[in-house]
């Protein structure tokens, strides 16, 4: 199974460049009002504080494009941020055998993918991926998939 939302990249592009172009005019407004005009008082504070907030919480949310493959005997999973210089992106193939568990954690709006893989050094190693921005559809069908490959794993070992 393949799972992606590389398509909705310039969207998220747009967004990203609203919130900055937003920051931008709030601060000219500010200083506008401050130095010129005196219509707002401390509410003019708002007009930066608000963007910057905004701005903030969409980069806090994770990495926005995320990509799963399933297909064959591996499984491949991208996490990576639209503006490349942020976060450095996540890239991991592994062998379906090695996968032994995965966790999905929701906060608020904060999603969050841990998978949990055998490995030869120390037994298992914990992968983090940050799927704020998929859809209920996508989380579900990833669960679905992962729940599969779970499954065989723990029929072979029994």
């Amino acid at each position: 199974m393949r799972l992606s939302n590389r398509s909705k990249t310039s969207f998220y592009n747009f967004i990203n460049t609203l919130l900055i172009m937003m920051v931008v005019f709030g601060i000219i407004g500010f200083l506008a009002n401050d130095y010129r005009f005196h219509a707002l008082g401390n509410e003019s504070y708002l007009m930066v504080i608000i963007p910057v907030l905004l701005l903030i919480f969409f980069f806090l949310n994770g990495r926005q494009i995320f990509e799963y493959d399933s297909d064959g005997e591996a499984l491949h999973f991208k996490n990576r941020n639209i503006i490349p210089f942020l976060s450095k992106a996540l890239h991991d193939e592994f062998p379906k055998y090695k996968l032994i568990k995965y966790d999905v954690v929701s906060i608020f709006f904060i999603k969050r993918l841990y998978i949990t893989v055998s490995s030869k050094n120390n037994g298992s190693t914990i992968l983090k991926y940050q799927i704020s921005y998929l859809t209920r559809k996508e989380v579900n069908d990833l669960k679905l998939s992962l729940n599969k490959v779970v499954k065989t794993n723990k029929e072979k070992k029994d």
